[in-house]
């Protein structure tokens, strides 16, 4: 018998955005992506691309007042979205890390899917903005993510001078760490890989 596929649609209405999201994890890097911020979606198809996740996500959002809402709140509904897909996680290898180089750039993500959010940021960009994309966005995209997917995660720039190199190798490096930790483990036996018997806190 398959198991039953780990799936997960998400809608989220609020007076600064509007958006829909449906995500597979167990997917092949198919990507959907509209926000209206060109950089960011180029950085969700990456994220998609090298997690093996397969992502629709539409979102319509008041890009002019500035890109803030859009870009956070798509980090909340695709959070949200990975945690309702993975359930009680059982069978999970729970842990990921990766060390992403891109060019010159070198990102660490270590991620642990813990049921308790935790985001420990230590990148720093030399320029303000990616494209029309101010690069503290990233931070603020990744908060919302881990916050509503009950992730610990860390995110670390080695080394980097190109804004676009480190933005890149933080999201591909994100998007193995969490390929990694959410692989089903035949040695675990749909057992929750916790002493606790639970992930959530």
């Amino acid at each position: 018998m398959n198991a039953a596929p780990r799936r997960a649609e998400i809608a989220r209405r609020t007076a600064e955005t509007d958006i829909q999201a449906t995500l597979t994890l167990d997917g092949t890097g198919q990507a959907t992506i509209s926000t209206g911020v060109g950089f960011f979606d180029h950085m969700l198809h990456a994220l998609t691309r090298h997690g093996l996740l397969d992502l629709a996500l539409t979102a319509k959002g008041d890009l002019h007042i500035d890109f803030h809402h859009t870009v956070e709140d798509c980090g909340i509904v695709i959070g949200q979205a990975l945690k309702a897909a993975l359930g009680e996680k059982r069978g999970i290898a729970r842990f990921g890390h990766c060390l992403m180089p891109m060019d010159e750039a070198l990102a660490e993500c270590a991620i642990d899917i813990s049921g308790r959010p935790f985001l420990a940021w230590s990148v720093a960009f030399p320029r303000d903005k990616v494209g029309e994309m101010d690069t503290e966005l990233f931070e603020e995209f990744f908060r919302g993510l881990v916050i509503n997917a009950g992730l610990t995660c860390h995110i670390t720039l080695k080394a980097g001078t190109n804004a676009h190199h480190i933005a890149e190798a933080c999201f591909k490096g994100f998007a193995r760490a969490l390929r990694m930790a959410v692989e089903t483990d035949p040695r675990a036996a749909g057992a929750i890989p916790s002493t606790k018997g639970v992930l959530e806190g």
